[in-house]
């Protein structure tokens, strides 16, 4: 089948890590069906002429087009914006149908790409299908003029898709009657698997945290449990990679863990690419991550399919899917609890199963589980269409 993603948010010279998980989902999708992505969106400070410009270029096999557009916004969210938003993605629509390329089913990621998507989906009668991965359903930070506009395309796609089921209920609590089918978030198991044990350098076990150096990350909390376990020992490490906005900067959670006396144990890393995180991922001996929320937490399935065991906060997202067989959950906000859970798992990290954890994070959320599932529904969507009658081609 062929498949038009269209993404709220897709990585791009403006943000190169904006939408990684979208990218993951399309090269899922692209194992099954013939993908292309196309991404419009504004690019603030750069020179355009006309009303957009686009670059086309084969990424990972599938064909990637990115829409650039003019904005008399800085934030590029005026009416305007989102007339050029969908001219140009209809634009290009146009032109991939006079070169024999006609999308079975038109799949927006994130609900404000979706009105896009219905107004292509009705001009030429084809399906959309919408994923949603937006924290903001779940924080209730919609204003009322988003919820009217998440209700209207919400209830029109064939099928939503939350990355969760935690998110599918906080998306029915808006108001939202429609086919619900979790299809989770993406590990490419090619960059993250398991790899062979490296010795310790001086017996240090190695701890590792890979998030945004956000408040929900709940840092603050894993320093103070790490400054007990120092009181009674020693033979531990954590490296952390991840750079802080404006309401926290990594030098300010650096100067956290010196005032607890983390100095030697504690170590920024900042921002790394995927590359690099997975390298950190097989060399560490186990994840830890004290967040206060997740939507669903990818890092967690990246540790995972490294066969790294977890310590994760008994919230949703990451209570759907971590259990005994592969880390521990512990109370939010609970530093005695964290606490006891790391100086637990730094004696039985090796108790664990790397093979077991590998092989469950695989068959759950590799590209071919989760590409295997989009093919199903994509069909079931296509079956459904067809009986409706209102499937027809347009020339």
């Amino acid at each position: 089948m062929k498949i038009l993603f269209l993404p709220a948010w897709f990585p791009s010279e403006v943000n190169p890590l904006s939408g990684v998980f979208i990218r993951e989902h399309a090269r899922a999708a692209s194992l099954y069906n013939d993908i292309v992505v196309v991404y419009a969106y504004h690019s603030p400070g750069r020179k355009i002429k006309g009303l957009y410009e686009a670059s086309e270029a084969i990424e990972d096999g599938i064909r990637t087009v990115r829409v650039r557009y003019r904005s008399p916004s800085a934030k590029g969210d005026s009416s305007v914006s989102r007339l050029l938003r969908l001219w140009s993605t209809l634009s290009y629509l146009r032109r991939f149908m006079r070169q024999g390329w006609r999308p079975d089913i038109i799949h927006a990621h994130v609900y404000s790409a979706a009105l896009p998507a219905l107004i292509l989906g009705r001009l030429y009668r084809i399906p959309v299908v919408i994923t949603e991965h937006w924290s903001w359903f779940i924080l209730h930070k919609l204003t009322w003029e988003r919820r009217l506009a998440a209700r209207f395309v919400l209830n029109r796609a064939k099928v939503v898709l939350p990355v969760s089921e935690h998110l599918r209920r906080q998306i029915e609590a808006y108001g939202i009657k429609n086919d619900l089918q979790i299809v989770p978030n993406v590990v490419n198991t090619e960059l993250f698997h398991p790899s062979p044990d490296q010795d310790s350098e001086e017996g240090i076990k190695r701890l590792l945290l890979v998030a945004n150096l956000s408040p929900e990350k709940g840092i603050p909390y894993l320093l103070q449990a790490l400054s007990q376990i120092k009181e009674r020992r020693s033979d531990f490490s954590l490296d952390v990679i991840g750079e802080g906005a404006k309401r926290a900067k990594r030098e300010d959670y650096d100067q956290t863990a010196s005032n607890l006396g983390l100095a030697q144990i504690v170590r920024f890393h900042g921002a790394k690419p995927k590359e690099e995180v997975a390298e950190f991922m097989k060399s560490c001996h186990f994840f830890v991550q004290s967040s206060l929320f997740e939507t669903f937490g990818v890092v967690y399935i990246e540790a995972m399919a490294c066969g790294k065991p977890v310590i994760a906060t008994d919230i949703p997202g990451p209570n759907e899917f971590i259990n005994s067989d592969v880390g521990i959950l512990v109370p939010p906000k609970d530093v005695n609890a964290l606490a006891e859970a790391i100086d637990f798992m730094l004696d039985h990290y090796q108790d664990y199963s790397a093979e077991k954890i590998a092989t469950y994070a695989r068959e759950k959320f590799s590209y071919e589980a989760v590409g295997k599932r989009l093919d199903g529904i994509y069909q079931e969507v296509l079956t459904l269409f067809s009986k409706e009658g209102k499937r027809c081609r347009v020339k």
